[in-house]
């Protein structure tokens, strides 16, 4: 279908990821689509791949990390 944005690899199992911004990529493996299009926590900067938490226009990836970014109220499912 495509070569891949990340790695370059031409595979025939890639596939298109479309933003909501209408941007449109082809990756090859979700590997390299998180590596591109995934949020990062702007506290330990790691991707978010879960629902993450957002506070302030930051992301966080969990509610440790919210709270060391100085975000309040902020808690991780417990239920």
């Amino acid at each position: 279908m495509g070569i891949c944005v990340s790695c370059g690899n031409d595979y025939d199992k890639s596939f298109e990821l479309i933003l909501a911004s209408g941007e449109r990529f082809v990756f090859d493996s979700f590997e390299c689509a998180i590596r591109l299009a995934a949020v990062e926590c702007s506290e330990c900067h790691c991707k978010i791949i879960g629902h993450g938490m957002e506070s302030g226009g930051l992301y966080y990836c969990c509610a440790h990390c919210a709270k060391l970014g100085g975000a309040k109220g902020l808690k991780d499912r417990t239920n």
